[in-house]
């Protein structure tokens, strides 16, 4: 039986950045997850760590987006109908949550962290050997109609009055930047504040290997082993039980397995999303992420080819994939880029874990000494990982936090 101070559970974006910021702090930690670091949720996001990210996907508000999306006439969402009963409560909180005012709540409550967002990686990619995979070029969202385009006024006066710098841009404006896109544009808006990361799952396995060359135990095994043993915390892995004083689940949309055998529920469901990697023509390359906005989808430059990242699915975490969302958003990408064949047989299917305010929660959970949790980060878990874990870490070893952790406590939900 071996023992250590914390025991991290799973080894995504979070759980790796949170081991490391445990073993800077002197802690022995011992990294489980029943599979290799990055190849869960981290693997396939749209690749961009977004300091200037704002306002949050929200529930569309009006009566027209809410009928376009219920019929399902829109590529931006998809939904299972025998899953809607189960969500009922958490759409409704959700809804709530997504008014102006709501939206407006959560990006200042995260403004501390996106401010730092870029930073925090590039203080693990450089000693990690990873900088070559961050590009600081920004990213930049397409808007088709005028309309689409005026309706971010109000994310515009919040980024001048937070001083998150952007562009707006014409068609040429932003064809000069992205030379190979298409006019079936309108505007675009270029936010500055962003690295492009070519292999997310690449980047995720090189700070797992930086923890592991620092000295870090990272073991295969099953987060939902986890039990009391004593005053200790108990996970059984393919070397045999290991104990640790305390213990951090980070596993994203499968935390609520590890969760509920301890009688912990809270409000996170799986807004799921697919990829696909697209053969580039004509020697064509992006500089930055593009978000389709009219599409709900982003499309990256990566190692793999163009990837495209669908909007949201609503549906349980483990149902079969219904990628309808691939095949509307591939002609839309088409009409911008000089875009060829898809190179999977099958769409890669990703959950993001989600709360209906969009935050993520952090920090110990009330009346289980020494269990503390850090997931939900929703659309922004490669953004906020790494600084979410300098917060936790902070909390957990007494120091002073860079900013009030607070709106991020499990307790809004118990």
């Amino acid at each position: 039986m071996a023992r250590c101070d914390v025991l991290v559970l799973g080894a995504g974006i979070v759980g790796v950045s949170v081991a490391l910021h445990l073993q800077a702090r002197g802690r022995a930690v011992t990294l489980i997850d029943r599979g290799a670091p990055g190849e869960g949720t981290s693997f396939g996001n749209a690749g961009v760590v977004e300091g200037s990210a704002l306002l949050p996907v929200g529930f569309p508000q009006d009566l027209p987006t809410l009928l376009r999306h219920a019929l399902k006439l829109s590529a931006e969402s998809n939904y299972h109908m025998g899953a809607l009963p189960g969500l009922s409560g958490w759409l409704l909180r959700y809804f709530k949550n997504s008014s102006p005012a709501g939206l407006e709540a959560t990006a200042r409550a995260l403004r501390p962290l996106l401010n730092r967002a870029r930073a925090e990686h590039h203080a693990l990619a450089e000693p990690a050997g990873a900088m070559g995979l961050l590009t600081p070029s920004g990213w930049m969202k397409l808007y088709r109609t005028k309309a689409g385009f005026d309706a971010t006024a109000r994310e515009r006066a919040l980024a001048d009055e937070l001083g998150v710098a952007y562009s707006t841009l014409d068609t040429d404006g932003a064809i000069a930047l992205e030379p190979f896109l298409r006019p079936a544009f309108r505007q675009a808006i270029h936010w500055h504040d962003c690295d492009n990361c070519s292999d997310p799952g690449g980047l995720v396995k090189a700070y797992a290997a930086l923890f592991e060359a620092r000295g870090g135990l990272r073991v295969t095994g099953d987060a939902r082993s986890l039990r009391r043993n004593g005053a200790l915390w108990r996970v059984e892995t393919a070397e045999g039980p290991v104990d640790g004083a305390e213990v951090v689940v980070t596993l994203g949309p499968w935390s609520l397995d590890v969760m509920r055998p301890l009688g912990i529920y809270v409000p996170l469901v799986s807004k799921r999303g697919y990829h696909v990697h697209l053969a580039p023509e004509g020697g064509m390359s992006l500089g930055r992420a593009l978000v389709d906005v009219a599409g709900g989808y982003a499309l990256q430059n990566t190692r793999y080819g163009i990837r495209l990242t669908t909007g949201v699915e609503l549906a349980g975490r483990d149902d079969p994939p219904t990628p309808v969302q691939i095949a509307r958003d591939i002609p839309m990408a088409k009409q911008l880029l000089p875009l060829g064949a898809v190179r999977e047989a099958e769409p890669w299917l990703g959950r993001r874990p989600a709360f209906p305010d969009s935050k993520p929660v952090l920090g110990p959970v009330p009346g289980q000494p020494g269990l503390n949790v850090a997931f939900g980060h929703g659309h922004w878990g490669l953004t906020l990982g790494p600084v979410t874990a300098h917060l936790l870490a902070q909390v957990m070893t007494g120091e002073t936090p860079f900013t009030d952790p607070a709106p991020f406590s499990v307790k809004r939900f118990l």
